[in-house]
């Protein structure tokens, strides 16, 4: 029987709350999470990796802990705390982001998506990672992890540009309002951590009852037109 939305959303959050990863900008189970601190590690982490972040984040917040203080801050040495991270357009957009929201939003950044996409250097992937991961709104970020995941479970072609827009109709059918943070932190979590691009940890997923690139991993390699189908990898 294939698993429901809901059913789908409380296995994954289970799962969450016994293998979630501890990242230092993650808010601790009941902290309030901090917008500033959630901004800040989705623009790092933009192309580069949680390892190599984790101790960018804690230097810039360490420096400049409120985001009025790095809007205050003078531009070079925002590029020369940057520097290591690499494309550094980022960085940029970063410092000028920080003082439109001091200036403009004293210095609150806001939960709504379409404020947010509005911001320098925020597109709508990081939006929807502030607004459900910060505020709680029923948004769900879908990043390359969140591709992979639901194009298994539903046995989709190779993810592909083409297939992107199908891949946030489904990921918006099953968020919530009820601990949306959590839910798009766990799927983030899956893909990471599980549902890897190479030899995923099948046994171990809150989602292989319903997975239909697990039921079908046996059979021969199907394509459909020039697309193959991700075999598990």
């Amino acid at each position: 029987m294939t698993p429901t939305a809901p059913q789908l959303r409380r296995s994954l959050l289970d799962w969450y709350d016994q293998c979630r990863r501890e990242l230092p900008w993650r808010a601790q189970p009941g902290e309030v999470p901090d917008a500033y601190a959630v901004w800040l590690s989705e623009i790092m982490l933009q192309q580069t990796t949680v390892a190599t972040v984790a101790g960018y984040w804690r230097a810039f917040i360490d420096r400049w802990p409120r985001v009025e203080d790095l809007a205050r801050a003078a531009p070079d040495d925002v590029m020369h705390a940057w520097q290591g991270l690499g494309y550094y357009a980022r960085a940029r957009n970063l410092h000028a982001c920080a003082k439109h929201v001091a200036n403009m939003h004293d210095g609150r950044f806001p939960a709504d998506e379409a404020l947010l996409r509005g911001l320098p250097g925020i597109g709508d992937y990081t939006a929807a990672a502030i607004a459900a991961i910060a505020y709680g709104r029923p948004a769900v970020p879908v990043d390359g992890n969140v591709v992979r995941v639901l194009a298994r479970m539903h046995a989709l072609p190779t993810p592909l540009p083409a297939v992107r827009t199908h891949i946030m109709r489904l990921a918006e059918t099953l968020v919530a309002a009820d601990r949306s943070g959590d839910f798009a932190q766990a799927l983030m979590d899956l893909g990471a951590t599980v549902c890897t691009p190479r030899r995923p940890r099948c046994p171990a997923c809150p989602w292989r009852v319903g997975c239909a690139a697990l039921a079908g991993a046996a059979r021969p390699p199907r394509r459909h037109g020039r697309v193959p189908v991700d075999p598990l990898a």
